[in-house]
């Protein structure tokens, strides 16, 4: 409700062209991403497809890697297994983090210093440090890359939504709430959680680009995404070693990334300058 208020108010997205850019090029990219599977382009898998270290041809228009296969369809399929990994992360984030920060916000006192501290523990520590934490409890894998991206994200998320959660809690509109007999869960869901709901949704943009970024870096070191699998970031590892060769293994990968992360900020800063205007004003 907030979001669409903020976007008839403020003419939305429709007059902010580098955000409709940013949405066109993210849902391009989760479309090649979702569909490639089914797409004409080849068995990201298969070896020996075409020259070992092959340059761009018509045949194969990303080139071939050491095991001459095709490239194309496996930047397809790392565009998947990256934006997949990165927005499950991202969701199971947003909804824990929305509520711890909510609770925090609201109840303050012994809930509120422990979330906090919470939050300070979990951001004090590098997310490539944790990455390894994790894959040598868990194991090199999706489930180490999804525990790391949600660990990394969830201390903004929790301080961003506990922020406005402060700014609201003291409204006329919660006393008056609060007054009338209604119960701490109604507070939180009728009357807080619409008025966090939109920082919530740009602080998610933000988040699943950081998300994009260490799920990168955990398979660049080989701690996320495994073999036969292609993600953006093994595809850079595995091209770096041919960079002086082949540099198109790690240009194509990494124009692509930077693309997506690019898309993503693009949408957030759209989405936070559409709801700007609202700042400060409660939805009842």
């Amino acid at each position: 409700m907030k979001l669409h208020r903020a976007l008839t108010t403020t003419g939305g997205l429709r007059f902010d062209r580098l955000g409709l850019f940013g949405l066109i090029v993210l849902l391009l990219l989760v479309f090649l991403g979702a569909a490639g599977p089914f797409l004409p382009l080849g068995d990201p898998t298969e070896i020996g497809a075409g020259p070992r270290l092959g340059p761009p041809s018509l045949a194969f228009p990303v080139g071939n890697d050491e095991l001459g296969r095709n490239v194309l369809p496996r930047v397809i399929e790392g565009i998947g297994f990256t934006f997949l990994l990165s927005s499950v992360a991202v969701a199971i984030t947003a909804v824990i983090g929305t509520l711890l920060g909510m609770a925090a916000g609201y109840l303050r006192g012994f809930y509120d210093g422990i979330i906090a501290r919470i939050a300070d523990i979990l951001f004090a520590f590098p997310a490539l440090l944790f990455g390894l934490l994790a894959a040598a409890v868990l194991g090199p894998g999706n489930v180490s890359a999804i525990v790391v991206i949600s660990t990394a994200t969830l201390p903004l998320f929790i301080r961003v939504v506990r922020a406005v959660t402060l700014s609201f809690a003291e409204r006329e509109f919660v006393l008056a709430a609060v007054v009338s007999g209604a119960s701490t869960w109604r507070v939180l869901w009728v009357h807080l959680l619409p008025n966090v709901l939109g920082a919530a949704i740009v602080q998610l943009t933000y988040a699943l680009s950081i998300g994009m970024l260490i799920e990168s870096g955990l398979s660049f070191l080989g701690l996320g995404v495994q073999p036969p699998s292609a993600s953006l970031g093994s595809l850079l590892r595995l091209g770096s070693v041919y960079l002086t060769v082949s540099p198109w293994l790690v240009l194509v990968p990494g124009l692509v990334l930077a693309l997506a992360i690019m898309s993503v900020n693009l949408l957030g800063d759209a989405i936070r300058n559409a709801l700007e205007p609202l700042r400060g004003r409660p939805l009842t």
